[in-house]
Formats: C-alpha cells, sequence, structure tokens
C-alpha cells in the first residue's frame, strides 16, 4: 500500500541559538554568544527555496532570539518573497518602533511573545534576568502602537499553574490576538524541571479550563504540547449535545494535537530537522539532503504517521486522529517516541479496535 504524506503546513526554524536571556525551561540551551556551525545566509535562503518548491507552510522564526541573528529581515523578506507565511517567536525584550516597522516591512505576519509570569518577579525569576517582563511589556506596546498581530505564549509549570487565568487575562488587556499555553516538555535545560511538570490530574484540569475560556475570551485560546486538549474538546462538546465542525469549531475542529511529523517539523540552526524542537531525534540533515526529501522518506515521521506503531493506550485510542499523545513527553520521561503518552488520564473505550480511526468516535 501506498504511504499517504500529509502536506507540511507549519515549519519551527531555530535561527540561532544565541539569546539575551537564561530562561529556565529553555530547549534551545541557548547562551548569549555567536554559535559555530550555524547555517549560512546562503544556505538558509537555499532551505526556503526548497520549502516553497513543494508546500506552502507558515515557517515560525525562533531561537533562541531570533532577533539577535543579523540576516533576520533578510531571510523574512526571501521567504515572503517565496510565497511562505512568515511568522516570529521572540521574547520580546529587543523590540523597538523600528524593529516592528522592519518586521511588517519584510511581511512579518504575526509575533509571538513569550510571558511567563503575571508580574514582574514571576516572569523575570522565570527568564533567568532581571527587568525582562518591563523590557518585555516595552516591547509588546511597540507591537501594539504599530499595529502587527501579536499572540501571548506561556509554558505552565508547577510555579506558574496558578498565575494561567492572569496572564491570559493579561493578553486579552494587552490587546494579543491570541493566548496559546504549552505544557513544559522537560527537554534541554528544562530537563533539570522535571519536578515542575504537572500531574496528569492538573493537566487535564487547565485543559478543561482552557476549553472553557475559548468561549468567554475575545481571543483564540489554544494549547501546544498538549494534544489531549482537542480531545477533551471533543468530550465538552459532546456533553453540550453538540458536533466538531470547522463552523461551529472553526480551526480547533481540524487540528490536530500532536503535529510532528503530521504537518508540521522542526529545522534547528545548524541544519539538524526533527519532529518538533522539543524531539531530539534527528529525522535528516539539510545540509545533505533537502527538506522535501526528508519530509517524504524520513522513517521517523513515517513512524508517526501510522497509528499501528504507537504503543500502549495512544495506540489504542478511538482520539488517536485528533490527539495522538506528545510525543515529545513519551521520548523524554520514557526513552521511547512511541510510547502512550505519560500525562494523559484517559483510558480507551473497551472493544475499539487497534488502528481504527473512525471519525464518528471524534464528534
Amino acid at each position: 500500500m501506498e504511504k499517504k504524506i500529509p502536506p507540511l503546513r507549519l515549519v519551527a526554524w531555530e535561527l540561532t541559538k544565541r539569546c539575551n536571556l537564561a530562561c529556565k525551561h529553555c530547549r534551545a540551551r541557548a547562551i548569549n554568544k555567536p554559535i559555530e556551525g550555524e547555517l549560512s545566509s546562503e544556505e538558509a535562503k537555499a532551505i526556503l527555496e526548497d520549502i516553497a518548491s513543494f508546500a506552502q507552510p507558515i515557517i515560525i522564526l525562533t531561537g533562541g532570539e531570533p532577533l539577535m541573528r543579523e540576516d533576520v529581515l533578510d531571510l523574512a523578506a526571501y521567504g515572503t518573497q517565496k510565497g511562505l507565511r512568515m511568522v516570529l517567536a521572540t521574547n520580546g525584550t529587543l523590540l523597538t518602533r523600528q524593529w516592528v516597522d522592519e518586521l511588517k516591512k519584510v511581511g512579518i505576519k504575526r509575533v509571538s511573545v513569550s510571558i511567563d509570569g503575571a508580574t514582574a518577579k514571576s516572569h523575570d525569576d522565570f527568564r533567568g534576568v532581571p527587568g525582562a517582563f518591563d523590557k518585555t511589556m516595552a516591547g509588546i506596546e511597540c507591537l501594539r502602537a504599530g499595529g502587527l498581530d501579536f499572540q501571548i505564549n506561556t509554558t505552565v509549570t508547577k510555579s506558574n499553574l496558578n498565575e494561567i487565568a492572569a496572564i491570559g487575562e493579561l493578553a486579552v488587556r494587552l490587546g494579543a490576538v491570541a493566548y496559546h499555553i504549552f505544557l513544559l516538555v522537560p527537554m534541554g535545560r528544562g530537563t533539570a524541571l522535571r519536578g515542575e511538570v504537572i500531574s496528569p490530574q492538573e493537566y487535564e484540569e487547565v485543559l478543561t479550563w482552557l476549553v472553557e475560556k475559548r468561549n468567554s475570551w475575545p481571543i483564540q485560546v489554544k494549547a501546544t504540547c498538549a494534544p489531549q486538549y482537542y480531545r477533551i474538546l471533543r468530550q465538552q462538546a459532546k456533553k453540550k449535545g453538540e458536533k466538531v465542525t470547522f463552523e461551529t469549531y472553526g480551526l480547533d475542529a481540524v487540528t490536530r494535537g500532536c503535529l510532528a511529523g503530521m504537518g508540521f517539523c522542526f529545522i534547528s540552526s545548524t541544519g539538524s530537522v526533527q519532529t518538533c524542537g522539543y524531539l531530539e531525534i534527528e529525522c535528516g540533515y539539510v545540509r545533505k539532503e533537502s527538506l522535501s526529501h526528508i519530509w517524504v522518506h524520513s522513517e521517523v515521521f513515517n513512524k508517526l504517521r501510522d497509528k499501528r506503531q504507537y504503543k500502549g493506550k495512544c495506540g489504542q485510542c478511538e482520539y488517536w486522529q485528533v490527539c495522538g499523545g506528545c510525543r515529545a513527553r513519551a521520548y523524554a520521561l520514557t526513552g521511547d517516541y512511541l510510547a502512550e503518552e505519560p500525562m494523559c488520564l484517559y483510558q480507551p473505550r473497551k472493544g475499539v479496535e487497534h488502528g481504527c480511526n473512525r471519525q464518528k468516535d471524534h464528534q
């Protein structure tokens, strides 16, 4: 049987590991000095050409801190020229009105800014640099004044779990178009924060809360690295007698939880390709082969596309098609990226056939 390759819809590109902060959870283990071996401008432009030749994904320029890469504007402009939707992920501390004006000129459509505490003290403690909160707030004000859409991202840990609602309210007051929460994956510098990973019950509670907030907040809300959000959304809809369709639930109805290998990939600053930034298994290397080839032929990607490869509850779950479990969290906590999601409380229905993806189970 010919394997079905999903279209590439989203690429997170770590332009550099260099960063001016020292965040406790940093996946990239970023440091504030130049890094040897990072992709050159010419290599980066060739990758953008390759991507545009076979897909039209959103390109997230991230890091580290992408604004610390000197050619970030040139690369954003080149991607825009190739017809790609370019967005930027930043800690916000370096943003000025000049930066915002330049980002708009080169076609950046949205900027995500990370806020991990509702107060200066909690945010600065998390980010590792005093004054980071105030600088981020100043950067957000520049985005507002410059008319560039922005969203707020928050990494959820035990330390800030009680501040998530307040951060969400702050995002609304600041004028963000979206609020995205990221459930901590203990990788990179975050391996030291294993004790900060919230419990399975807390996962269930915060994601149920977020599903409820999607209807009461005037901005988009979304959970990342928490694929069971899409299972909970369907369970809550069922309780209300609703069907989850695009007409009733928008993009939440057609978005999968874990996108690793299913529509998303990650490119490191040195050219390593991974299913996501948190699953540190190399699937290819863009200095040796094209991303288009890796996307189609990577063994890891293709295993993630086959439910029969999944183990434990995830391989038996009727919500696999909309959830899939966090592969990076499975790998971080068990050493097996195909293992069941360690933080999921849900027990699949008895008698669900292994490998079955019946659409009616997802309504």
